[in-house]
């Protein structure tokens, strides 16, 4: 896919910029946040920590009074029996510690002695008297102001409260010691508070009473709903059992029982459902087990919390504190920071582009008018030594380059584009895909029989091979690299008559070794092929007749010089039957008539057999001398190859001959090869075979001279069984003369001027020819 340089280099400085705010942003974002969240979790820390101290500093005086309480009785410097001096006290303590709900004492008698707070809308104190006297029992209720006065007095004999009775009491008494009691709903003022006690022990009486002070723990909550955690934070407090005793809603704490009385709601039950899930890997039906302080995230309805959860105060306070509040309500500012920041990366961006789009063009203007001026010399249609358009130096230089290529290029492809065209060969280019033709020269379309090479498009090698070469029809491909491959195929024309062709072809590759065409070369052998036939038919021919005329010579040679023998011994037998006379004896007489007989027979099988041998005059026609001496100089052309002899034909015009032209082809291969046998011996000769044939009136000359030593003296050359060869049998030249007068004409030897020998012959021209 090809891009625009203009757009690409706007796009690319718009988003360098887009991407380099982005990263700023992102990575300022990242970064504030955590510093954030961080920074969010020590806020939560110290939330929680300071609810543990205000904890502490609201129970740690109930602790202290109890105690001096206890010690004052225990030490008699307040008489516990002296009811009004006990009221006293106690008063002054709930008057001095305002998170005081009430302050009691019991005793082990049953007297109890307790000033409260109260609403009532006669006195702001309450205190209630419980005396065991005598075996009486008197229960008084006072009403007092703030000066100690008394505003009302009433007694409730049918209460039946007996401190001993109490747990706060029990528990004191067992432990010897200041205890908590778990947190509870108290009953008269239906608020959450929590009871200590301390024992006042004698030393010889052992426990005499336990001081009691009651402390109304919703003041822990209102201190919870006025702490500032975020926009959306709250803080609560759990018991060791999991009841929630402390929230900034006093009301989600209490859960009314079916008696009526009320008592906290575990964390598990809370209706502030966030609250659960901030303790919701802490707390369930069981205890609270935190050791440690403990920094979370959790997702609620789709929005992030953060949360701490403090270990619990002490052991006597087993309180855990935890303190959770909206991720946004940290991070809300930058998360918006961010956001704009966004949009304001787009719009730089986006004006980056604008900015980047005009740089660009100007950039690009010479640019893309070297672009169209290259395009347009590539297509033809401008001159490429035209002045060319102001550009950059390095466009300048690229563009001298790229003039170069492209008319190196052009010339080329002229080049090639000639070469193929009007190459003398057929040639086409074929698909690496499909092995169809892709281009074809008039060659290659009139090899096939096509009427234009544009009739041969798209063609299969494999559509017009003979099915016998379909095999070969692959050799269109070369091999790995390139490599030239050729073969032999059958094809048919258009016009369904079979040629014979030869296939050179190799496969054009680019630099990364993929295929793009492979160029085929073609040339028609059928004509070859054909003149191939006749030569190994006429060689064969020739052999089987040079057999039989060597063997009938031998035969005739043999036959002639037995009969003269033969006709010896018949006549000597005759002889000897004449002279033995009649008186001979009968046996030897039968022995000379059978040797008579049999010499006579002898004879006759000779005189048969040179009939059979006899020279045959054969069948004579007209047939084209030159073709015949091509055919000839083939069959001995891997001879003169292997001795380095060179035959040279000298031939202008020859008209047809009458002959057999087996016989007139076995005399040229003979002469030839003779000639050949010559020269090989000797290496510093010429090594040269001279064929000339002229016209002479009705008569074609042929002569046949070599480089050889020649023939040397008193040699008769054309007398049977004599030979210059040391390994010849000289029938070669006697049999040769006698088919050229078979055939009509004269062979005879010439001396010529300097080295070698010549043999001429002659033969009769054609009628026809003649004629003409």
């Amino acid at each position: 896919m090809r891009f625009s340089l203009r757009i690409l280099l706007a796009c690319c400085l718009a988003g360098l910029q887009f991407l380099a705010v982005l990263t700023v942003v992102f990575s300022s974002y990242f970064t504030s946040e955590r510093a954030l969240i961080a920074h969010a979790r020590d806020l939560l820390r110290d939330v929680g920590t300071n609810a543990i101290e205000h904890s502490k500093g609201f129970l740690n005086p109930a602790q202290g009074a109890a105690e001096l309480a206890a010690r004052l009785a225990q030490n008699r410097v307040v008489a516990s029996e002296d009811h009004v001096q006990l009221e006293q006290l106690l008063f002054q303590q709930l008057q001095i510690t305002p998170q005081f709900a009430g302050v009691y004492y019991g005793s082990e008698e049953g007297n109890f002695v307790m000033v409260m707070r109260t609403e009532d809308a006669q006195a702001p104190f309450r205190s209630k008297i419980i005396r065991n006297e005598g075996g009486a029992r008197s229960i008084e209720l006072i009403w007092r102001n703030d000066d100690f006065s008394v505003v009302a007095r009433e007694q409730t004999p049918e209460d039946p409260y007996d401190p001993r009775n109490r747990p706060w009491y029990l528990r004191a008494k067992s432990d010897l010691t200041t205890i908590w009691t778990d947190p509870y709903i108290f009953f008269t003022s239906q608020q959450p508070g929590i009871t200590l006690a301390a024992p006042v022990v004698d030393a010889e009486s052992g426990v005499k009473g336990v001081v009691g002070v009651d402390i109304e723990i919703s003041k822990i909550s209102d201190f919870l709903s006025r702490l500032k955690i975020g926009v959306q934070g709250k803080a609560l407090i759990i018991h060791r059992n999991g009841d929630v005793i402390a929230h900034p809603d006093l009301d989600l704490i209490k859960i009314t029982r079916e008696d009526g009385t009320l008592r906290f709601a575990n964390i598990a039950e809370f209706e502030d459902p966030i609250a659960r899930a901030a303790f919701a890997g802490h707390a369930g039906r069981g205890p609270v087990l935190v050791d440690q302080v403990t920094a979370s995230q959790f997702t609620w309805d789709g929005e992030v919390y953060v949360s701490t959860v403090m270990p619990p105060i002490s052991d006597k306070l087993p309180w855990t504190i935890g303190v959770y509040a909206p991720e946004d309500d940290f991070t809300a500012v930058i998360k918006q920071n961010r956001t704009a920041n966004i949009w304001i990366a787009a719009l730089v961006a986006a004006i980056s582009g604008v900015i980047g789009l005009a740089l660009a063009d100007y950039i690009h203007r010479p640019v893309r008018a070297f672009a169209v001026r290259s395009t347009l010399i590539s297509q033809g249609e401008l001159d490429p030594t035209g002045p060319a358009p102001r550009t950059y130096k390095e466009l300048e230089r690229a563009n001298a380059t790229l003039m170069q290529q492209i008319l190196a290029r052009r010339d080329a492809e002229r080049e090639y584009g000639q070469t193929f065209d009007l190459s003398s060969r057929a040639m086409a280019q074929i698909s690496p895909k499909d092995g169809a033709v892709i281009r074809a020269n008039a060659k290659f379309a009139e090899l096939i029989g096509a009427a234009s090479p544009a009739d041969v498009v798209g063609c299969r090698i494999a559509d017009i091979a003979h099915p016998g070469d379909l095999a070969q029809s692959a050799c269109a491909d070369s091999g790995p690299g390139g490599a030239e491959t050729s073969c032999e195929m059958r094809w048919y024309r258009r016009d369904g008559a079979m040629i014979h062709v030869s296939l050179n072809s190799i496969v054009i590759r680019d630099d990364q070794g993929r295929p793009l065409h492979g160029v085929l070369m073609v040339d028609d052998i059928t004509r070859d092929k054909a003149r191939e036939g006749q030569i190994a038919q006429l060689n064969r021919d020739l052999s089987h007749l040079a057999r039989g005329n060597t063997m009938g010579q031998m035969a005739a040679g043999l036959a002639h010089e037995l009969n003269q023998p033969l006709a010896a011994i018949a006549q000597n037998a005759d002889t000897a039957l004449l002279t033995l006379g009649e008186g001979a004896d009968p046996e030897l007489r039968e022995l000379l008539d059978e040797i008579e007989r049999q010499s006579l027979r002898a004879g006759d099988i000779i005189r048969a057999l040179r009939s059979f041998i006899r020279k045959d005059e054969g069948t004579r026609h007209p047939f084209d001398f030159a073709d015949l001496l091509d055919q000839a100089q083939r069959l001995v052309h891997p001879e003169a190859t292997e001795a380095g002899v060179r035959i040279v034909t000298l031939t202008v015009g020859l008209p047809q001959v009458t002959g057999n032209h087996i016989h007139v082809a076995q005399v040229i291969v003979n002469l030839l090869r003779n000639a050949i046998e010559a020269i090989a011996p000797e290496p510093e000769n010429e090594r040269l075979i001279t064929i000339h044939a002229t016209r002479e009136g009705d008569l074609v000359r042929v002569c046949v001279q070599d480089s050889g030593p020649g023939i040397r003296d008193g040699i008769n050359l054309f007398t049977q069984f004599e030979t210059s060869k040391p390994d010849g049998m000289g029938l070669g030249l006697s049999i040769c003369r006698a088919l050229v007068e078979a055939n009509g004409g004269q062979l005879w030897h010439e001396k010529p001027a300097g080295r070698g020998a010549r043999f001429c012959f002659t033969l009769p021209v054609a009628a026809a020819a003649a004629a003409a």
